[in-house]
């Protein structure tokens, strides 16, 4: 029995032993018995003190066996709820103490990982995302409310603290980490965010939330990568939704299927992979992999070639978008090093 159920238990007993000795006493005390007296005669003896007895049993010997019976049952019944007390307050505390110390050796143990900046239902989404794609991260939310909440989705760590203070920051591992998403609720708190991540990490990705347009500029001038508005979006899946409805569905089962979980992802070429030099034909990705290639981004460009060429070579520093499981990824990953 865990510890809040064990106090729910000594509360019940201790009430049924009040109402036990309350009507006892009524009914063995004799003419002239109060309520008052009965209740007072139950508390003296539960609580031990021993003031004067106000109902006299000494003539009564009925009265003095329920009385002996009944200081040890309060005995009985105070212990089990002092312990009953004590266990819920430590074993708490306890447990609250122990799970935090195993969190922070969690996250001192991450690397590559990324960090959420805020707690509300942006970040829901982003923490359901990134516990479906097998990413390591981490969720810095001021309140705790809000952190049980997305516990609740999954296996999530978190700091409790501001997120535009250096300090929680580090707490988080922003020097071993890959990126930072902060969707706090304004747009002054993001920028902080931003600026602050950017000077303790300076090769971090940062994508940052932007309320209004105006800020979107400020933002990639302190440090953003990214800068998303969630207007923007919603309206774009909008007209998503009017006017290609298929794509749209397609899309929607790729992020809801919940057996098989695919994205569009990418893996880039690293210096010294065993596949620079090699074409799309001889590396043997897609087939190794079971991933579909879809586009590839050249070292240092921006532009994309949509369904690239077999024989299209590959160099350090390309960038190649599939559609992969998180294995998938994994095992193309492994393949280009």
């Amino acid at each position: 029995m865990d510890s809040k159920k064990r106090l729910l238990v000594s509360l019940t007993i201790f009430l049924f032993v009040f109402v036990l000795g309350v009507s006892g006493f009524m009914i063995l005390g004799g003419p002239g018995t109060t309520l008052l007296d009965s209740v007072y005669m139950t508390v003296i003896t539960l609580s031990t003190i021993g003031y004067g007895e106000t109902i006299d049993t000494s003539h009564n010997p009925a009265a003095r066996i329920f009385n002996i019976v009944f200081i040890i049952l309060s005995l009985s019944t105070i212990a089990y709820a002092v312990s009953s007390i004590t266990a819920f307050v430590v074993e708490g505390e306890l447990k609250d103490i122990l799970g935090r110390r195993k969190m922070d050796k969690e996250i001192a143990r991450l690397r590559d990982h990324y960090i959420i900046c805020g707690g509300d239902e942006t970040a829901a989404t982003i923490v359901r995302e990134l516990i479906a794609t097998q990413k390591p991260f981490v969720v810095i939310e001021l309140e705790k409310a809000k952190i049980d909440k997305l516990a609740a989705l999954g296996p999530v760590l978190a700091v409790q603290g501001d997120a535009t203070e250096d300090s929680v920051l580090e707490k988080a591992g922003i020097g071993r980490a890959k990126g930072v998403l902060s969707v706090l609720p304004t747009d002054e708190a993001n920028l902080f965010v931003t600026i602050s991540a950017r000077s303790l990490n300076p090769g971090l990705r940062i994508v940052a939330k932007g309320n209004d347009p105006q800020s979107h500029k400020k933002m990639i001038k302190a440090g953003a990568d990214s800068v998303i508005s969630p207007t923007n979006i919603g309206g774009m899946r909008m007209v998503s939704e009017m006017i290609r409805p298929a794509t749209t569905t397609f899309l929607d089962m790729m992020l809801r299927e919940r057996e098989r979980v695919l994205r569009f992802d990418e893996v880039t070429v690293p210096a010294g992979s065993r596949l620079a030099g090699k074409t799309i034909a001889e590396s043997q990705l897609g087939d190794s992999s079971g991933a579909l290639l879809v586009a590839l981004r050249k070292g240092g460009g921006k532009d994309f070639d949509f369904n690239p060429a077999k024989t299209t070579r590959l160099t350090e520093g390309d960038v190649l978008i599939f559609i992969a499981s998180p294995e998938m990824i994994k095992d193309l990953e492994k393949l280009s090093c």
